[in-house]
């Protein structure tokens, strides 16, 4: 096992992205196929991970530890377990994706735009396998200069404000995560996330990191009612950005929720699980309705991936009601299924996302009265465009099905009414995705310009086949994700179940 993998995945994207800067936008086709090079062999070394993971075991592997600040105890300590090896590996399939999507579209500082994703790349990949709470803090924060820059730079008219209102909320959020994380390592001595996992804390101090914790994950899931960036910076963002934020740095908060909150704060997580289940439930119906009445095909995919990511909280926090002494599987069920949905979201909001900005790139419009009728001179990409929206809206067959059936039925073993008010996604879902299909599609072509419209090219096809591949294998055959995951997620339950008090 190559101890110093990690350090690559996380190092490799940010150099690449150093080096295309240095090449800057004069030699600007070399410093594309740099950068997509770079992503693929980032890729292609991602896919180790899983090959050489050991699934029988909850123990993080592929670790490195180094020390960092040695008179705080600060380590440079990575690794990963089931949770966070898919994740990294949704990253690094997404950034190819976008790099190769922005081809030909991004014509103003195209070495810029291509370096900002590969060191983004580098750094989320950082969150996703620090073990050291300072380095997660750092990745974490980093992370986010990126794609301000992404979209405060290739973003639309009113892009800077969009930025800005990125940036201010996930970043105030994440202070009270650093002030939590200075709490405990004033009491245990330690920064290690494995360390804290173990600290003995009364139930004051749980409430307390419980909702500092909760204030930096849920602005980033984005949880209602601190969900109010996610539209504004989905429709200001280049479609690139779009892709990575709604597949991969959403994740970010789900991912918080699985390493911080339910191990270091069970108790507080158990008392309050309530509360997090109602913002989940709201967030999955009433911004469900919110979408169904949006103009703006982007606005209306931005609120549809706040509904889905409610999914994910209310599979993590319905585990407490799931749970039955001797029979744990409803809220393994829910726990495994938030994991699901977070993989298959990142497919399915990327394919969407990149459908929206195929359209986009040809008539400069995202508004739905725009189009119509594009079937009939956009034949190949509709038949794309109406399987993403299918599995958009929970198709059995498709990705989109699979996580949100698995949090449903724990969600029956905590509560009948949590899941028949979830399952109304089912059909809200439906409603607003289908209603965007058919206007945008099928009927009579109202807007002459839409008779004009170039099919898509070999790059766009090849881009939207390798998603719809993905949605659909996943969607009939998930066992190979769920069974990475399953000793992690059994241990993380054990913890969660697990009173510190």
């Amino acid at each position: 096992m190559d101890n110093s993998l990690l350090s690559l995945l996380i190092w490799l994207p940010i150099f690449a992205g150093v080096l295309v800067i240095w090449l800057g936008n004069e030699r600007a086709n070399t410093a594309r196929w740099l950068s997509v090079a770079a992503s693929v062999l980032v890729f292609v070394m991602s896919l180790s991970l899983y090959t050489e993971f050991d699934t029988t075991t909850h123990l993080m592997q592929f670790e490195e530890k180094a020390s960092w600040i040695s008179q705080f105890s600060i380590y440079y300590h990575l690794g990963v377990d089931g949770i966070s090896m898919p994740l990294i590996i949704l990253t690094t399939f997404s950034t190819i994706l976008v790099i190769v999507a922005g081809w030909e579209v991004i014509q103003t500082r195209p070495a810029h735009y291509m370096a900002a994703f590969l060191m983004m790349e580098g750094l989320i990949i950082g969150v996703f396998s620090a073990l050291d709470g300072i380095l997660f803090y750092a990745f974490w924060e980093a992370s986010l200069i990126p794609m301000l820059l992404i979209i405060g730079v290739w973003g639309g008219d009113n892009r800077v404000y969009a930025a800005i209102k990125f940036f201010l909320y996930t970043f105030l959020g994440s202070v009270f995560m650093l002030i939590s994380l200075i709490y405990m390592y004033n009491k245990g001595g330690s920064f290690s996330i494995l360390d804290m996992h173990n600290l003995s804390l009364t139930t004051t101090e749980q409430a307390w990191i419980f909702w500092a914790f909760f204030m930096a994950f849920a602005v980033k899931v984005p949880m209602f009612p601190v969900h109010t960036w996610l539209p504004d910076a989905h429709v200001q963002a280049p479609t690139g950005g779009s892709v990575i934020l709604a597949a991969i740095m959403l994740k970010m908060g789900g991912y918080g929720f699985f390493r911080f909150s339910l191990p270091i704060t069970p108790d507080a997580s158990l008392e309050f699980s309530e509360v997090v289940i109602i913002l989940s439930l709201i967030a999955i119906v009433y911004i469900g309705f919110v979408a169904l009445v949006q103009r703006d095909m982007k606005k209306l995919i931005a609120y549809s991936s706040i509904s889905h990511m409610g999914f994910v909280t209310l599979g993590v926090f319905a585990l407490f009601l799931a749970y039955k002494p001797g029979a744990a599987e409803g809220a393994l069920l829910g726990l495994e299924g938030a994991m699901v949905q977070m993989i298959s979201h990142g497919f399915i909001s990327a394919a969407m996302f990149l459908v929206v900005g195929v359209l986009y790139d040809r008539l400069h419009s995202r508004e739905i009265s725009t189009y119509g009728g594009v079937i009939n001179s956009m034949p190949k990409f509709t038949g794309f465009a109406v399987l993403f929206a299918m599995a958009n809206a929970g198709l059995p067959g498709t990705s989109g099905f699979v996580g949100e059936f698995m949090v449903i039925l724990g969600a029956v073993q905590a509560n009948i009414w949590y899941a028949v008010l979830a399952a109304t996604t089912l059909i809200v879902g439906a409603a607003y995705t289908l209603w965007m299909v058919k206007r945008v599609f099928w009927g009579a072509i109202t807007n002459p310009a839409v008779e004009t419209l170039s099919d898509i090219n070999t790059r766009e096809f090849s881009i939207l086949a390798i998603l719809a591949i993905a949605v659909i294998a996943m969607g009939l055959y998930p066992q190979p994700v769920i069974d990475v995951m399953h000793a992690s997620i059994e241990h993380l339950l054990n913890q969660a179940l697990t009173s510190k008090l």
